[in-house]
Parts: structure tokens; C-alpha cells; sequence
């Protein structure tokens, strides 16, 4: 798990290959066993290949998820927010779960913000992802994760690069 989290890195580049069905479902697998508090559940994921669509979600914000239109795969994720009052924080955990678990697979993926972010109408970019896959009123969406096989490698930060004094002992000083 150490050598994962040491090597992930964001892809927003993708080689164009599409996802065999065996590691979608692997992908799948894991999202389901996502922990979520109390056991809750109140997320759900929409699995989008449809390169039309992908597009569409491409534009649902002015920055940052323009590389999704050449990602074979992306991975919305959504959320009851009657079900849980920590649906925000059970939609994260599913997020990095997936982006681990892609990395073990040898994929690329890289997180997107949905949730409180804008498109360029001023629409929320939330309301055009829920009306581009047409998700009911009563979820919310968090997040997208687009995935694929990266067209290039990135190396890992290096250790000596952390920034150690961020962790604290104890107390705050």
C-alpha cells in the first residue's frame, strides 16, 4: 500500500486504450467496499464511457476537467445528503479508494471537484453534470474521477521532499 501511495501521481493524459470489463468490475468492487460512516452508503457511482457524454462532463467547469473528453473512463460520483450528514466525507474516502486501487491496477486517474464549483453559465457545475446523466434532484454530485492508461509516467515526490514539519506530536507547537 506504502509503494502506492509513494507512487501515485494525477494522469490527465491518456493513451486512449479502453478499460477491459475485468478491471471496470475490480473497479466497481471497490468503490462498494468503500468505508462510509455508520455503514451508511449514501453514495452511488455512474461509470461513463460514452465518449459523447464524457465530453459534456468535459465542460462542466471552466478549469480542471477538460482532460476527462480523452479519458476512457470516468467514475461521477454522487450522494444521498438526507442519507448521511457526512456524505461529502464517505464520497472522498470512495474517491482516493478508487484512485488507489486504479493505481494498483496500472491506471491513471485524477480527481475532479464537481461540488461547488461553476460552469461558465453560472450554473453550479453540479447542475450540469446532474443534467447531462440525469441524476435525480436528491443526489448530489461530489466528484469525478477520470481514469485510463497513462500516456506518460510520472515519478513520485521524492521523501526528502515531504514537508515533515506539518506533522505534529501531540499538541499544535
Amino acid at each position: 500500500m506504502l509503494d502506492l501511495i509513494r507512487n501515485r501521481r494525477s494522469a490527465r493524459k491518456f493513451d486512449g486504450r479502453p478499460i477491459p470489463t475485468e478491471l471496470i468490475d475490480l473497479l466497481g468492487e471497490s468503490l462498494l467496499r468503500s468505508p462510509t460512516s455508520k455503514n451508511n452508503r449514501p453514495w452511488e457511482f455512474i461509470f461513463v464511457d460514452d465518449p459523447t457524454l464524457l465530453a459534456h462532463l468535459a465542460v462542466c467547469k471552466p478549469h480542471g476537467a477538460t482532460f476527462l473528453k480523452e479519458a476512457p473512463l470516468a467514475v461521477v460520483i454522487v450522494a444521498d445528503e438526507k442519507a448521511s450528514d457526512v456524505w461529502v466525507e464517505d464520497c472522498s474516502i470512495a474517491a482516493i479508494t478508487l484512485q488507489y486501487v486504479a493505481q494498483s491496477l496500472d491506471l491513471g486517474s485524477c480527481w475532479i471537484q464537481v461540488r461547488k464549483r461553476f460552469h461558465d453559465s453560472g450554473d453550479s457545475a453540479e447542475a450540469v453534470v446532474r443534467r447531462t446523466l440525469e441524476i435525480p434532484d436528491h443526489f448530489r454530485v461530489a466528484s469525478i474521477v477520470a481514469l485510463g492508461y497513462r500516456r506518460e509516467e510520472r515519478t513520485g515526490v521524492p521523501k526528502e521532499k515531504l514537508d515533515y514539519q506539518k506533522i505534529k506530536l501531540n499538541r499544535y507547537s
